[in-house]
């Protein structure tokens, strides 16, 4: 039985990035035009795997024969020592760029670390970190986790792992998580370098299970709008998502808001279960065909869902991708309800994982995934990798993301929804109200505050010295009543100097409403978790403000 599944595309080009890195610094690549030959006679495995013919068996069996003789003749003959594990990688890497952009092959040693975000849970020390200033810094220790249990600080440096030095030594994100996941039950001795602590600090923390969540947030609104934040497709976002939806009906929700802006996807069948929760009567929700029988499939609506019957609005933009995409190509072409926002990524294939020999993974694409319409939103590969993976530059070159009359669509590929309104195939699903993206308010002297964690730091170090005051104003009240004085933002502006970032006035009166929600938005989730971020936040996000104002277009939709 196949294991299908959308692998988030952000996910995907990181790890191209990784491989193609490591054959960069590889002291084989003198050696790359015999790598170069056995990955393209290689390449032919594939498609002749799943052929059928006498002719493909025969031709296929010529390309192993050809791919094993001259791996022979390299280890056999070759003048200089060769590891044969390597250069089998790096074929295999390379034939696969001759296929779509999400198949990939992940080595054995990258496995683990390459599926733990979209797992439910992994196992480690429980915080959330950044790099600042070449020195790892806890943001928060995550509540009942094992650091915060030890007695781990938000704003702690973690100098020392293990006796070894980490600071100062150019550290990257993926040597952070090396050396503090582990299994559970094993410990890691942090030294830590603390505010007014002169003398390093040590703690002996035990790992252990640290849940993951994919649901970013789920609250009211109003009285009637309730608003859910989706942020991937892990393993437990169907049970995340459908916990706080069971709330908000609760509340007396009647219109809903998905947020799926920026979600790159993840697993379809949580994907396929949200869309169940919104539609009804066993309609299609998506579909999938490819080369072999098996791959073939369709996904309908059979359960009884928690909000078949109210107001749905979806919120996408150019970073909504593969299972984003599923939801609303669902909603849009049933005429559910409003997809609001930008075009979405263009990702409509599936993967399936096969887990080689040895350890290793191969994420083949094995079928086309067509919204209820009949669409392949798929955007074209074609022209190459670099090109794929340069869209974004490439609309906002052509403008795509300030004008909607920009985007232009093959006739060919027009298909009609349920109740008969027109929509296209071919790149993503483009919404049905465009929401143009406003730069107006940027500045270099924000990029630069935030490029250098300025304002992240000035929240962390606010919630610290106010942190009894915010706790018994409670986030009701903040939400409503707080406000950043001009102290705070003076304050603000001298931490920003002592990062190096200098004050721009200009710039300042340019961002300062974006700057000061953020600040706001930061200082809350310090205080009451991350879910607290939200409701602050959109309150400058376009595309959630817009939303608001069409529940009446969407109602009329939806009772059409």
């Amino acid at each position: 039985m196949f294991s299908v599944f959308f692998e988030s595309h952000i996910l995907g080009i990181n790890q191209k990035k990784k491989i193609v890195e490591k054959i960069k610094n590889s002291k084989f690549q003198i050696r790359l035009p015999i790598i170069l030959t056995v990955g393209l006679a290689a390449g032919i495995m594939i498609g002749a795997t799943f052929a059928g013919s006498d002719q493909a068996t025969s031709n296929f069996m010529k390309s192993v024969m050809k791919f094993r003789e001259v791996m022979s003749l390299i280890d056999r003959s070759y003048v200089d020592k060769v590891d044969t594990d390597k250069m089998v990688e790096t074929a295999v890497s390379k034939m696969l760029e001759k296929l779509d952009p999400h198949t990939i092959y992940v080595s054995a040693k990258d496995v683990e670390l390459s599926n733990s975000d979209l797992k439910k849970e992994f196992e480690g020390v429980g915080i959330e970190f950044t790099i600042m200033r070449d020195t790892i810094m806890v943001l928060t220790p995550l509540s009942g986790g094992p650091s915060e249990k030890v007695g781990l600080l938000a704003g702690d440096k973690i100098v020392t792992v293990d006796g070894e030095t980490v600071a100062g030594v150019g550290i990257t994100n993926r040597g952070v998580i090396d050396r503090l996941r582990g299994k559970k039950g094993t410990k890691v001795i942090v030294g830590i370098k603390r505010k007014h602590n002169k003398d390093l600090l040590e703690f002996t923390i035990v790992r252990d299970k640290i849940p993951q969540y994919s649901v970013d947030a789920g609250y009211m609104v109003d009285d009637e709008i309730g608003y859910i934040k989706v942020a991937k497709f892990s393993e437990s976002t169907y049970d995340e998502f459908r916990d706080k939806l069971k709330m908000l009906v609760d509340k007396g929700m009647t219109k809903l808001i998905i947020d799926l802006q920026n979600n790159p996807g993840g697993y379809m069948d949580r994907a396929v279960n949200i869309a169940d929760e919104l539609i009804a009567n066993n309609v299609m929700i998506v579909s999938q065909e490819g080369k072999e029988p098996r791959a073939n499939a369709e996904y309908r609506a059979y359960r009884k869902g928690l909000f078949e019957e109210g107001t749905v609005i979806i919120l996408i933009n150019e970073g909504s991708a593969s299972g984003s995409e599923i939801v609303a190509g669902a909603v849009q072409d049933n005429d559910r309800g409003l997809i609001v926002g930008r075009r979405s990524f263009g990702k409509g294939l599936v993967q399936s994982l096969f887990r080689l020999s040895d350890g290793s993974e191969l994420r083949l694409t094995i079928s086309r995934y067509y919204t209820p319409s009949g669409r392949s939103i798929q955007k074209s590969y074609e022209n190459g990798l670099s090109a794929y993976h340069s869209d974004f530059h490439e609309r906002v070159k052509h403008g795509e993301l300030f004008h909607a009359d920009s985007i232009k669509f093959n006739d060919s590929l027009k298909y009609q929804t349920s109740k008969g309104r027109t929509v296209y195939g071919g790149g993503g699903i483009m919404p049905d109200y465009f929401i143009p993206l406003d730069t107006g308010w940027n500045s270099k002297y924000y990029m630069k505050l935030q490029n250098n964690n300025v304002i992240r730091e000035y929240a962390l170090n606010y919630f610290k010295k106010n942190e009894k005051k915010l706790e018994k104003m409670g986030f009701e009240d903040y939400l409503k009543n707080f406000e950043i004085d001009e102290k705070m933002i003076s304050d603000l502006e001298a931490l920003g100097e002592e990062f190096g970032v200098e004050y721009d006035k200009n710039g300042f009166e340019r961002s300062e409403t974006t700057i000061k929600t953020l600040v706001k938005a930061s200082i809350a989730r310090n205080a009451w978790g991350r879910e607290s971020y939200f409701p602050i936040v959109n309150d400058i996000n376009d595309i959630f403000q817009e939303s608001l104002a069409l529940f009446d277009e969407a109602e009329t939709l939806a009772a059409r």
